[in-house]
């Protein structure tokens, strides 16, 4: 550790950040270049839909992307109308609607290119969008302009993400803090992990096939963000014990960050190994979200034991100013210990009535409805959303996005004929078969929709893709690795807390309360939803991602109590006081980073879709929790209750790593005494100094 903190060494590890800074950190501007938000990649990779839409791209050396441009007049089309959808959209066939009302008029465009492919669809909108006559309205929709809306949602959506959380991050430190300057230390170290972690993202997509979305970004920073100022609160929180204990500040921080390490590390493994549980995932989008998480917390992690330790060094203690800690003074924790003594009364009946407490929150989930139809999937719906409802006003509900079909061409009755087709809009002779473009009688999307789909795919030989057919298979993925992710994560988890407690009990009670706040906030979740916001149902997409990152998350804080537990009860030795020590001296600090965590996430809600705002409000919902009810009430009334049990099958195994703990602090510091009980009968104190 005196390498990282010594007099002469703190200016070496400011010197490395400074050159990651200059080398690595300036690649973060061209972030934007390496995004991938194409099809391909929100779609499984094995399904019927996306093996169809690879097959027409290889054949025709294009990936086909129309655009569908809707003319409506209300009292009817004119010729002048027609006139000037010509002149919009010259040599193109013109559909009128069978109410003589509307008419359609479809572009194509090649979507093989990205960049080409938005540019056109733009293009395209100012042109048809210039000088519309009186009561003629003029709308862009189709799979073109679904791509560039989606594309548009994420559009400077990076900057806006990292300003909001920046100023949440900085609001919670400074109520936190109530220093005008020590919360510059962390913000900054986290923002420069930021900064790193999309600069060596950059490069690894350069140099692998790996993909990132726009998403995957938003996502790292506000992981980066959280995580980081998570460990920077426990490591100041424990360097500030140190200073009222030690007069020479750099051994202060020695010991610190030799106290503080363990319990980081095992933090900062838990949230990695439970992201990388994403890579089974079939979408590459989120199957990314792992390796983009890993780089996150790594980063996040070497900043606030290296560069962090380093700052606050350079700094001194009158960074704490105006509340800087002095050897021999003490810090009140009367609250959490007040709270440790209320529960400590009556354990099992305070973990019975919290768990109630979950529970009914996990019942909010009766009637939830899952999975978002792609017509409602924004907060604000966009031109293209608001095109197909105008277009299925006029025309069979499927025109805007019609299915794609390859199949034999002496199928084209059995398709006709099959329930919920309204019409085949074309037949192209492809190969020795032929492409099929069938306009369902529903809007697409829809459930009726799906179910069309399916009973084209009963159509021996078939290949069945297009804009409802990619909604159903990503429906039917997300549930698939719901089904697998979910177990996987927690046995890692479990494994993870296992090896780091050496018992088997206690990780038990941990993962059981985690899944229990999970599903609290996902109860509780859905009834704001519901009932306040008026989104249409539950994304899958927010159900994974907010089990993956809550349940990660939300163990880091588990890991820090039992830490402190152990360490308390094997100074002390008797495992009573030493859980109430534990949530003592934790409870600031959890606090404070469970709130700071929760506005990282909640930060997610300037994006403009629905499930992005679930993701992000599950997570910090869920965050708040944890941090409240599960890490403050829950699991201290459960350790009391069950007793020293609790450590099977190594019985004694606090104590012995307590003692442990404690035998590394520096030599010549007498241990304290241990916790005693005064004051108010049945009121627990914990003095505030350590051995």
């Amino acid at each position: 550790m005196r390498l990282l903190t010594g007099r002469r060494s703190k200016w070496a590890v400011l010197l490395v950040w400074a050159v990651l800074a200059m080398s690595v950190a300036s690649l973060a501007r061209h972030t934007n270049e390496i995004t991938e938000n194409n099809i391909a990649e929100f779609t499984p990779a094995g399904a019927d839909s996306s093996r169809l839409r690879e097959l027409l791209a290889s054949e025709s050396r294009s990936q086909d992307l129309p655009a569908v441009v809707v003319y409506v007049r209300d009292s009817g089309i004119t010729p002048a109308d027609r006139a000037r959808a010509e002149h919009d959209l010259p040599r193109l066939p013109q559909v009128p609607s069978a109410d003589g009302k509307a008419l359609l008029v479809v572009r194509p465009i090649d979507g093989a290119d990205d960049k080409a492919a938005y540019d056109t669809l733009t293009a395209i909108r100012n042109q048809v969008g210039q000088d519309a006559p009186d009561g003629l309205k003029i709308v862009v929709t189709g799979p073109a302009a679904f791509y560039v809306d989606g594309a548009d949602a994420f559009l400077n959506a990076d900057l806006t993400l990292l300003l909001v959380t920046l100023a949440a991050v900085a609001v919670f430190l400074l109520l936190i803090y109530r220093s005008p300057v020590l919360w510059l230390i962390p913000l900054l170290a986290a923002g420069l992990a930021t900064g790193v972690s999309q600069g060596l993202l950059y490069l690894l997509v350069k140099q692998t096939d790996l993909v990132v979305t726009s998403l995957s970004l938003g996502i790292l920073t506000a992981l980066v963000f959280g995580a980081g100022t998570d460990y920077a609160l426990l490591l100041i929180a424990r360097y500030r014990e140190e200073l009222r204990r030690e007069t020479d500040r750099h051994l202060a921080m020695a010991t610190a960050l030799r106290a503080t390490l363990p319990v980081l590390v095992a933090s900062a493994a838990t949230v990695l190994l439970g992201a990388s549980c994403l890579l089974v995932v079939d979408m590459r989008s989120t199957a990314s979200l792992g390796p983009v998480a890993a780089i996150g917390v790594v980063c996040a992690f070497a900043a606030m034991t290296t560069l962090l330790p380093a700052l606050l060094l350079v700094f001194g203690r009158w960074v704490f100013w105006p509340l800087v800690p002095r050897v021999g003074s003490m810090e009140r924790r009367g609250l959490w210990s007040r709270l440790g003594a209320l529960i400590g009364r009556r354990p099992r009946a305070v973990w019975a009535v919290t768990a109630l407490a979950l529970a009914a929150l996990c019942a909010g989930l009766a009637g939830a409805r899952i999975g978002i139809p792609g017509t409602e999937a924004y907060t604000s719906p966009p031109e293209s959303i608001a095109g197909q409802l105008l277009l299925s006003e006029h025309f069979p509900g499927g025109m805007s996005a019609p299915i794609e079909m390859i199949a034999e061409s002496g199928q084209a009755d059995r398709i006709a004929s099959t329930p919920g087709v309204a019409q085949i809009i074309s037949a192209t002779p492809y190969g020795e078969r032929t492409r099929f473009r069938v306009a369902p009688a529903d809007p697409p999307e829809s459930e009726r929709a799906e179910r069309t789909v399916l009973r084209l795919r009963e159509i021996p030989g078939a290949l069945v893709g297009g804009q409802t057919a990619q909604q159903l298979d990503i429906g039917l993925t997300h549930r698939r690795d719901l089904r697998t992710v979910i177990p996987l994560a927690l046995l890692v988890i479990l494994i993870v807390l296992v090896v780091l407690l050496r018992s088997v009990l206690a990780p038990l009670l941990l993962a059981g309360s985690v899944v229990l706040s999970f599903g609290s906030a996902l109860g509780a979740g859905w009834l704001v939803f519901d009932r306040l916001l008026g989104f249409p149902a539950l994304g899958l997409d927010a159900i994974l991602l907010g089990f993956v990152f809550l349940v990660a998350l939300g163990v880091d804080y588990n890991i820090f109590l039992i830490h402190r537990i152990r360490e308390e009860a094997g100074r002390t030795g008797d495992h009573r006081l030493g859980v109430l020590g534990g949530l003592a001296r934790t409870g600031p600090v959890i606090t404070g980073a469970g709130l700071v965590l929760a506005a990282t996430f909640t930060a997610l809600t300037v994006l403009p879709l629905v499930w992005a705002v679930e993701f992000g409000l599950i997570v910090a919902a869920g965050v708040l929790i944890d941090t409240f009810l599960v890490r403050s009430v829950l699991v201290p009334a459960l350790l009391l209750d069950v007793g020293e049990r609790v450590w099977w099958p190594w019985r004694g195994a606090a104590a012995s790593a307590g003692s442990a703990a404690a035998g590394t602090s520096r030599p010549g510091v007498a241990a304290a005494p241990a916790p005693s009980t005064s004051g108010r009968p049945g009121q627990t104190t914990v003095p505030d100094k350590l051995g």
